[in-house]
This record gives structure tokens, sequence and C-alpha cells, in this order.
């Protein structure tokens, strides 16, 4: 299967029907540690909300239609930096409408979820990240292959019930920094 550059998958955000369900599941991503909001976090400073950025308007456009955004975070223990900015971060995509729930890199082992980053759109085609050693997407797998879509359509319900609310586990995670 071809890569692709992220961008050219980017329409699924806004052509997906019903359910856009997203993995996550790499210690940092570094397209964040090249962001001033990362750079501002490491210095102590909570991540600003962006009601306006594309992807929140994008999330509350689509809620509006009955879709739904929903994501797994796997993390580790103790969070790292890259873990713990997205927790802190979070609360933005939540409050446009995303459902984001985090869950611990032991439990994603015990269940045996992938080891990769994906989206699935409709419980139909997989958008599966290639990521390399620096955390740099280099490219996405996009599939229909039935196999693809009902191993990622497994990962997603093994994750999600065991998921705790992002904003839970940063609570927990700030109050022991």
């Amino acid at each position: 299967m071809p890569l692709v550059p992220f961008e050219e998958i980017t329409h699924l955000f806004a052509d997906f029907e019903h359910t856009a369900f997203r993995l996550e599941t790499r210690r940092g991503y570094t397209t964040d540690r090249e962001g001033d909001r990362f750079k501002a976090f490491m210095r102590g400073i909570d991540p600003q909300p962006a009601p306006g950025s594309p992807w929140n308007t994008n999330v509350r456009e689509k809620a509006a239609q009955g879709a739904r955004f929903s994501r797994v975070r796997i993390v580790d223990d103790p969070p790292t930096d890259g873990q713990r900015f997205l927790m802190a971060a979070a609360s933005s995509n939540v409050a446009a409408g995303e459902d984001i729930r985090v869950l611990s890199r032991v439990v994603a082992q015990s269940v045996d979820l992938p080891d990769y980053d994906f989206w699935l759109f409709d419980s139909r085609l997989v958008a599966r990240f290639h990521i390399d050693e620096t955390d740099t997407t280099v490219g996405v797998e996009v599939t229909e292959d039935p196999s693809s879509v009902l191993a990622a359509c497994r990962a997603r319900d093994a994750a999600w019930p065991l998921a705790v609310p992002s904003a839970q586990v940063w609570a927990q995670v700030r109050s022991s920094v």
C-alpha cells in the first residue's frame, strides 16, 4: 500500500458521516515539540484554548451534524512531556465536541492494541500513520481493506471502555507534579 502525505487525507475529517476515531500511541510528536504552545508549556505556561482553530471549527461543525470525533491516547507512567502536553491541551478539543480519553500503555499492551497511530472513519476506512524514530509522520496508508478495518474496529472497541476521560487523568498528573 503506497504512503500519501498527510495533506492528501485532510478532506476525510470533513467528509466522514458518523464517526472518526483516533488511536494515538506515540510518546510525543515532532509537530508538537516544534510549536510555540509546546515550548510555552515546557516553560510552565498552560496551552491556551484555541476555539477558532480549523480543527476545533470542523469538530463543532461535524458535531452539529450529528457526527462524532473520539480518540484514545496511550500514555506512559509517568507520562512523557509530549503526553503531558497533549493532556493539557485536550480541553480545547473537548470543548469543541471531541471525546478524548487516556489509556495507560501497560493496559494497552495487555489487550494487544496496535503500536501504531491510526484514524478510523465510519468503521470502513483506516488511515494508518507511518511515523519515524524522530516522531515525524512520513506518510499515511489509507485502506478500506476489510481485515485492516476489522483490526482497527477491534482496537477501538477494546480501548474505549478501558480509557478514562483525559481531563480526569490530567488532573491527577497535574496534582502529582
